[in-house]
């Protein structure tokens, strides 16, 4: 993030140049809610079969348990329009395929795909939102062949898991925070990651656009502008169409 002068007066404008967050294994909040799945992801490769399934709302951590294994088995992620020649080719090389439940897999690719990796123990992690009686598939080929996977659920934040995501989501953006206004923000926010994740990015934007670190009152100011954030989403939602 960097601070410069607006041209008609003293305040300063924020631009936002992008953050990393870490995905390092080390980085990893270890929690009851995930701590199976975790464990099933350094029991590589002493798998007792090749699919695998972690469902979890989103930031929960899915995707960074689904990186900390394919750095430890050297996984790559195939585009959603080429799983169906992965298939034909087959082999044994481990995949990751991210938000299968809403990314644009082909249904006959993904059918293919599941069964070559039953079939030859190509091993597979998949990544999703909901459980697999959710996923918006037209037939049940995909989903019976999803339901043979190792799967894991990752549960709600805790107080002490809040508190460590909040931690963890300031330090990828570098920003010290004090233990105080971590312990406001986790006693009174929603208790979920994508909210860690949103008033994570509403501070920095605040503290920054004043050129202020991040205050009690900002952090009030924080709090209020996602709950109208929220209760907008939730009457748009309710609205009746015209």
């Amino acid at each position: 993030m960097a601070i410069l002068p607006q041209p008609d007066g003293p305040g300063q404008l924020a631009l936002e140049f992008g953050h990393e967050p870490s995905h390092a294994e080390a980085d990893f909040i270890v929690a009851p809610g995930n701590r199976m799945a975790l464990d099933h992801v350094r029991a590589w490769p002493n798998w007792s079969g090749p699919l695998t399934l972690i469902v979890g709302p989103p930031s929960s951590g899915k995707s960074h348990l689904a990186r900390i294994w394919a750095d430890r088995a050297g996984a790559t992620a195939p585009i959603a329009g080429s799983i169906e020649p992965l298939a034909r080719r087959g082999g044994d090389a481990p995949l990751v395929l991210e938000d299968i439940d809403r990314a644009a897999y082909d249904e006959t690719g993904l059918f293919h795909l599941l069964n070559q990796a039953m079939r030859d123990q190509r091993p597979l992690l998949m990544t999703a939102r909901e459980p697999v009686g959710s996923w918006p598939y037209r037939t049940d080929d995909v989903l019976s062949r999803a339901r043979l996977a190792a799967n894991f659920s990752l549960a709600a934040l805790d107080d002490m898991q809040l508190s460590q995501m909040l931690v963890k989501l300031f330090g990828d953006r570098q920003i010290a925070v004090e233990p105080k206004i971590v312990a406001y923000l986790a006693a009174r926010m929603e208790r979920s990651h994508a909210e860690a994740v949103a008033i994570v990015e509403q501070l920095d934007r605040l503290a920054f656009s004043r050129g202020t670190a991040i205050t009690r009152a900002i952090a009030a100011e924080a709090l209020a502008r996602s709950g109208a954030r929220r209760d907008d989403a939730a009457e748009a939602l309710e609205a009746p169409d015209e």
